[in-house]
């Protein structure tokens, strides 16, 4: 575990406490130093102030931050909301210096073995993308994966990785079985309960020999029900009864086979609707569903657009030059719709790939003719203008909107271009002192240290 972290008292009053927490964590072997971008952090605060959560708000966009109350009398739990919608990950009650030390040091570890898997080529091979939206569910499947033994439900639209993340969780688990593989829409009333339980020989008309059904090949292992949605009521009433006993009959045997599985099931349906409907049971509902994860459409991530092209420029050809796309490819794969999400997208890459010849970037030629925009996409686009008129209606002034769409600018563009100034300044329009000046006059405003 990386030994270092870092502290920023918030307000005055939360000094004192500060330099006794310093103390205890150097006794733990923990050293604090500067706040860095992707780092973990500790906030100290005696209130919930507008200042001071301000305060937390910039240090949380660029490290995971822990907050720590110091105030005699805790704070109300609306108070204790608002410090977590922030930005902080957790809220924690100053109680003694040693015992705030050892939370820390217990909190700092767990974050620093998701951290190191999140970076691994297990995960950035499997979930592209670095948006705040996929970067929270990639931190909660890796944490539910590697760190429990909870059932698991995936809900989303098709195309948004379902999948792949049932496959990271197989990857993750340290189970030593394998990955048992069953697609719920395929089920036919007549075969259902052998493709689940398995059957003797001769228990059906065509049954010449015995055979496995899921439950015996997830034995130790992960079972993944995709479209578990579709599971009839009879087969979901059998289901339930398998996950309680962890066992089952084989179709035509009076023999128990035992079966522990974790169970992985993924579900395009509304099932809490189902459930109103009676066409799915409330009791397995709340028996898959331990822990609920929902991969966010790619409308709700634009910003991993573009890594998610090169991620599959990259698997298209693995072994050639990677491939630029010029400024016209590029508006066009940000603006075009992807009703299939990120499937879609895969499919339009390999499209434009498909049609491209020789070296150079991917040109808007490449581009089938049908597939091209009917009038050229404006900007400011919807979305922006959106977020302009919340800005306006909640009374932000000019000054301050402007600002912060300077502000977000830069940050986005140095997160695009690994903190390289130079390039960053060109993308922006602007001389590299500029940006220079920019970034420090930002820093002194927001007093982050």
């Amino acid at each position: 575990m990386p030994q270092t972290l870092w502290m920023h008292p918030l307000d005055p009053a939360s000094a004192g406490a500060a330099g006794a927490l310093h103390a205890a964590l150097a006794s733990s072997g923990l050293v604090l130093e500067d706040a860095a971008p992707g780092s973990f952090g500790i906030v100290l605060c005696s209130g919930a102030d507008d200042t001071s959560l301000a305060t937390l708000a910039v240090l949380a966009e660029r490290a995971t931050v822990l907050a720590i109350d110091c105030a005699r009398t805790p704070l109300p739990p609306d108070a204790m909301w608002r410090v977590l919608a922030a930005g902080a990950t957790d809220l924690l009650a100053w109680t003694t210096a040693a015992l705030c030390a050892q939370q820390v040091a217990a909190r700092l570890a767990r974050w620093s073995a998701v951290q190191e898997l999140m970076a691994s080529s297990a995960v950035r091979g499997w979930l592209v993308g670095d948006s705040p939206a996929w970067r929270t569910l990639v931190h909660s499947v890796v944490e539910v994966a590697a760190f429990t033994r909870s059932p698991v439900l995936i809900t989303g639209e098709t195309g948004t990785g379902k999948d792949l993340i049932a496959q990271l969780i197989h990857q993750l688990a340290g189970a030593p079985g394998e990955l048992t593989v069953l697609d719920c829409t395929t089920l036919s009333p007549e075969l259902a309960g052998s493709e689940l339980f398995g059957h003797e020989r001769g228990a059906f008309t065509g049954a010449v020999n015995a055979r496995d059904g899921a439950f015996a090949q997830a034995d130790g292992g992960i079972l993944f029900l995709d479209e578990v949605g579709e599971l009839p009521l009879p087969m979901q009433a059998q289901l339930l009864r398998v996950i309680q006993e962890r066992k089952y009959k084989r179709v035509g045997s009076n023999t128990w086979q035992p079966s522990r599985f974790r169970l992985v099931c993924a579900t395009n349906r509304d099932l809490e609707a189902e459930i109103a409907n009676g066409t799915f049971r409330a009791d397995l509902y709340y028996r898959i569903a331990a822990w609920r994860c929902r991969p966010p459409p790619l409308r709700e991530r634009p910003g991993d657009i573009l890594p998610l092209v090169e991620h599959f420029l990259r698997q298209l050809d693995p072994d050639g030059p990677s491939r630029a796309l010029d400024a016209a490819v590029r508006d066009y794969l940000l603006t075009r719709e992807y009703k299939g999400n990120v499937r879609d997208l895969r499919q339009t890459v390999a499209r434009l790939w498909h049609r491209h010849t020789g070296p150079g970037p991917i040109t808007i030629g490449d581009v089938p003719p049908d597939e091209r925009p009917a009038r050229v996409p404006c900007w400011p686009d919807a979305p922006f203008c959106t977020a302009i008129r919340h800005a306006v209606d909640r009374g932000v002034s000019l000054a301050r909107i402007g600002q912060a769409a300077t502000d977000m600018a830069i940050r986005l563009v140095l997160e695009q271009e690994d903190d390289n100034n130079q390039r960053a300044a060109q993308r922006l329009g602007v001389t590299d002192r500029a940006l220079q000046i920019r970034r420090k006059a930002a820093r002194d405003a927001d007093g982050v240290p």
